[in-house]
């Protein structure tokens, strides 16, 4: 099994200096449950190479709320330096662990051009893609009560279409190589009556982008107590081919590899049998 989705820091912490020792611990952790290869996928957002695109919020039509619950957030969560980071992978790396290098790539609509510049040259070996703002709305975010009031505000539906065009402008942009925790919209249980237009639709995305989608314990420790993604659109990603990592998010030690036999059992009733790997950005399969 791998561990492709992996943060070193929680959110809200604001010292952010990654050390060999701290991807050590991650990796040991993660062997002891039978986990032979990890991926560190920081937030981008999260160090001070992204702090050309602050401001971005400021371009949404929403209330003033939201659009200050999104500058109080980027503020509150960066601190991180991305050369530093990349240089701690690598040696941990060098020093024979079993890590890639990596990093979750949050989706900036109408930015993703800027993003792919930003990135280039770093030697990553896989770069998540993922939707956690619908314009200055963190929809996933409910601990900023600007952001938790929106879904009494919104209709479900509008909410989904809104998530997957989203999703659908990521992978069509070629930025990232993994859809991370694809139907993340429906963390706080809120899902349509007949989510399938959907479902086919992130299908669609992940198949016709050749990326590969994330398959997240994530779900269970959030209200829906769901992995990501639900059964049906598991088996639709497998019925259009789509290849699949697997993934816990942990932003803590403790949770690395976090229900690995479970996700396991999702995968196998599937119909999967092997797993998406990745080394400079090159895709590999390797068994469950």
């Amino acid at each position: 099994m791998l561990d492709y989705h992996l943060h070193l820091w929680e959110h809200g912490q604001r010292s952010l200096d990654a050390t060999l020792e701290q991807v050590a611990a991650y990796c040991e952790h993660a062997q002891a449950e039978g986990v032979t290869e990890i991926a560190l996928t920081e937030h981008f957002y999260r160090f001070r190479q992204a702090e050309v695109l602050r401001g971005w919020w400021d371009e949404d039509e929403a209330d003033q709320g939201l659009r200050s619950g999104m500058r109080q957030y980027w503020d509150d969560e960066q601190g991180g330096d991305l050369d530093r980071y990349v240089e701690v992978a690598l040696a941990a790396k060098a020093a024979g662990l079993p890590v890639v290098v990596g990093l979750e790539v949050d989706y900036f609509r109408g930015r993703m051009d800027i993003v792919e510049r930003l990135l280039a040259g770093y030697p990553f070996d896989v770069l998540l893609g993922s939707v956690h703002w619908l314009g200055a709305w963190g929809f996933d975010n409910n601990a900023v009560p600007a952001f938790a009031a929106e879904w009494e505000a919104r209709k479900v539906e509008a909410v989904w279409d809104d998530y997957t065009t989203s999703l659908e402008e990521l992978a069509a942009s070629g930025t990232c190589d993994v859809l991370a925790h694809p139907d993340l919209c429906k963390v706080f249980g809120h899902v349509p009556g007949a989510p399938d237009e959907f479902y086919d639709r992130m299908a669609e995305a992940a198949a016709s982008s050749g990326m590969a989608a994330e398959v997240s314990s994530a779900g269970w420790r959030k209200p829906i107590d769901e992995a990501y993604p639900a059964p049906p659109l598991l088996e639709r990603f497998k019925a259009r081919g789509v290849p699949v990592t697997t993934a816990s998010d942990a932003h803590r030690l403790a949770i690395v590899a976090d229900r690995r036999t479970d996700v396991r059992s999702l995968l196998t009733a599937a119909g999967y049998t092997s797993l998406r790997a990745y080394a400079a950005r090159t895709p590999r399969d390797v068994d469950i």
